[in-house]
């Protein structure tokens, strides 16, 4: 009678019945044999029955040696010595990818050799998940990730007071060239609000999610034909947008960077920026109000003919009668190019944008937060009367207004120092909403609405962390819009989608597998021409 040992066969991704282990010992040659028995019930005889099936022998030390027609996943499962350890490994087949593509664990290792595989691991974190780095010590011991270890939350503070700005450099440094020269570059800036009252960067300043919190300002590069982050640089918060591009300019002349070729909202115009832009030989198209004397006496030189059929442009089905001029620049007659464009349908609607941008200039004069850059607004629609009794009071000056919104309403314009043609120039201008969608990832997607560290040292290394996280959002959010994911998925969810895949790690000889893959996970896989191997 042979012997029998009872057991459950039971392993992650699947399920055995309940069943036991019969061993059968050859007479002849002392081998003896190990079968898997399980009952099953006989429908035509109505009773169970019991089914064996070989699975392995004995050696001489009585050890389970499995048969060599199980594969290494069955052998694993069945071998009673084997130990296995399970981790998610989904969303790391896809950011592992996005990593070699770019290259971006090199620039890193360059940057910041002792804490480089730390820095993806936070980032595949907060691609992932979001939230507080505090969570990520639980995060990493459950998932496949670059540091391949579980990263304490003490660790975590320590590596983020360690990010300095000389790493930080070295690294924009590298990463910019491999963007820069190609590319047109798109420039903003949004802030970020904190409860902290311990870091000197917190100011109160324009909140552009109108909040009366302090804040601090992030200047942004983004490569409009790349789709990807290039650089980000964090200011205070009662900074205004026309002055940081000053400073912007003044960074990426020690970076070493070469020439660019930037897009700029009419939020950064200023005589000032325009002449350090010439002056730093860079390539711009920047949107002008019709505020500047100067544009307003250009729009009524042309207001009667640029309706004339030459003008007569078509653009994504908007009817727009443009102009063209050249345009040279201050003293030094540096050729520029001023677009004029006239829009009758949009009049009204920009009638309604000039009313909430004079809404904003009122409250910066009662306020006294007057923003270089607004001074000619400021002068020509509003009249500020000052009183011992009643303080400031701001008017609008509606005869002003009244005459500007006639004459003006309909019209925009583009100055650039490299596009002739102004279809092409006004195109790549609005292509610049890639960083508008850059900020909403940073702020939604990455759990970047609130700062919740106190210090600078450790507030500029999360922000360089983030910043590396937003490289690997944009870099798949560019890859799903080129193989239609984006129709079915956002970033966020094709990650979900992604946290079911596991890998089932075994001890001894066995290595790893993976667990079974979904229709969904496959077609994902497939489309980012990724084979993941166990």
């Amino acid at each position: 009678m042979p012997s029998e040992d009872s057991y459950n066969c039971n392993y992650v991704g699947g399920r055995y019945p309940m069943g036991y282990r019969a061993y059968h010992t050859n007479k002849k040659t002392g081998v003896t044999y190990v079968y898997e028995a399980t009952s099953v019930w006989d429908k035509e005889k109505k009773q169970p029955r019991n089914k064996q099936i070989c699975i392995g022998k004995l050696n001489h030390e009585g050890e389970f040696m499995p048969s060599k027609r199980l594969n290494p996943e069955q052998a694993a499962v069945r071998d009673p010595t084997v130990t296995a350890d399970t981790k998610i490994v989904g969303p790391a087949v896809l950011l592992d990818r996005i990593v070699a593509d770019l290259k971006l664990d090199k620039v890193l290792r360059k940057a910041f050799p002792e804490v480089w595989q730390q820095i993806l691991c936070m980032a595949y974190y907060i691609a992932v998940r979001g939230g507080p780095l505090s969570y990520c010590e639980v995060w990493s011991k459950n998932h496949v990730q670059p540091y391949e270890k579980s990263l304490s939350s003490q660790r975590i503070s320590d590596i983020l007071g360690s990010l300095n700005a000389d790493g930080q450099k070295t690294f924009f440094k590298a990463w910019g060239r491999k963007i820069v020269e190609h590319d047109y570059l798109c420039y903003d800036i949004t802030s970020v609000s904190s409860y902290s009252e311990r870091n000197e960067y917190l100011k109160y300043g324009y909140n552009r999610d109108g909040e009366s919190l302090k804040q601090i300002n992030l200047a942004m590069l983004f490569g409009q034909k790349s789709q990807i982050p290039l650089y980000f640089n964090r200011l205070p918060g009662n900074v205004s947008d026309v002055s940081t591009l000053h400073y912007f300019l003044e960074t990426f002349g020690y970076l070493e960077s070469p020439r660019l070729h930037l897009v700029l909202d009419r939020g950064f115009y200023s005589k000032k920026n325009v002449d350090g832009l010439l002056a730093a030989r860079n390539k711009f198209i920047m949107a002008v109000s019709g505020r500047p004397s100067w544009v307003r006496t250009v729009i009524d030189e042309v207001r009667l003919s640029i309706q004339n059929p030459e003008g007569y442009r078509k653009i994504d089905g908007e009817v727009l009668y443009v102009h063209t001029r050249l345009y040279p620049w201050g003293d030094t007659r540096k050729r520029c190019y001023l677009h004029i464009y006239y829009n009758a349908h949009a009049a009204a609607v920009v009638t309604d944008g000039f009313t909430e941008e004079l809404l904003g200039y009122k409250e910066e004069l009662e306020k006294r937060l007057v923003i270089s850059g607004h001074e000619e607004a400021y002068k020509t629609f509003f009249i500020i009367k000052e009183t011992p009794v009643r303080g400031r009071r701001v008017l609008f000056n509606n005869e002003a207004i009244e005459k500007h919104r006639n004459r003006y309403a309909g019209f925009y314009a583009l100055l650039t120092n490299d596009i002739k043609d102004p279809l092409q120039a006004l195109m790549v201008y609005r292509n610049k909403d890639t960083v508008e969608k850059c900020f909403d990832d940073l702020k939604n997607q990455l759990d970047m609405k609130r700062l919740r560290i106190h210090s600078s040292p450790a507030m500029d290394g999360r922000l360089f962390v983030q910043f590396i996280a937003l490289i690997l959002i944009s870099a798949l959010r560019k890859k799903m819009r080129e193989t239609k994911l984006i129709e079915k998925y956002t970033v966020r969810e094709l990650l979900l989608e992604m946290d079911t895949l596991a890998q089932i790690r075994f001890s001894g000889k066995y290595g790893k597998m993976l667990t079974e893959m979904t229709k969904p996970q496959r077609l994902i896989l497939g489309s980012f021409d990724v084979s993941p191997s166990a």
